[in-house]
């Protein structure tokens, strides 16, 4: 049964999310921490901030490790095959049929009328993200620090894997630091 439940959440999460893998990050979310319960909230977050700093698709990174992780080996073929497959048939589909009409007015229409609503759905997970983030600092801390990855990601165009690199690195040496601290007073 929960090879049949990796399927489909990921093969639900592939069809629907129009855009490529950012815009499927949230279905995946609803799959895999509302729906199914097979991560909390904090640990999904950490799969995706790992996930942007590995190269290719972020959907079958995601895939992948939930996968395995639920399932074995089995669970994480399952859920790259599902991940991929709506895609590679969505492509041969919409390719050989919309390829002839794509000037056509109600195409153009189709995907103006998709795009907000794909930034609608990466609005709700970020807000997500910065109420989990506010957990662990105030709010004058959290509005600095997105403020601050704002200026480093589109004004400075710092890769996102440098960044993230670099907060991991800082949160591993502060954390060591502070375990030393707290030997030493012992």
């Amino acid at each position: 049964m929960k090879y049949v439940q990796i399927f489909m959440a990921f093969f639900r999460s592939g069809i629907l999310g129009f855009g490529g893998g950012p815009s499927a990050i949230p279905l995946v979310y609803k799959e895999v921490v509302e729906k199914y319960r097979w991560m909390k909230d904090e640990e999904f977050s950490d799969v995706v901030a790992l996930g942007n700093t590995l190269p290719g698709p972020i959907n079958t990174k995601i895939a992948g490790y939930v996968g395995y992780r639920v399932g074995g080996w089995p669970g994480m073929l399952i859920a790259l095959f599902a991940s991929v497959v709506p895609t590679v048939l969505l492509v041969i589909i919409f390719l050989t049929g919309l390829g002839a009409s794509k000037d056509k007015p109600w195409v153009q229409g189709m995907s103006a009328a998709v795009l907000p609503v794909v930034a609608a759905m990466m609005a709700a997970l970020a807000l997500d993200f910065m109420k989990q983030a506010k957990s662990a600092m105030t709010w004058k801390g959290l509005i600095l620090f997105t403020g601050g990855s704002f200026l480093v990601l589109q004004v400075f165009r710092w890769h996102p894997a440098i960044w993230i690199a670099a907060l991991l690195a800082f949160a591993f040496f502060s954390g060591t630091a502070r375990e030393q601290e707290q030997e030493k007073e012992r």
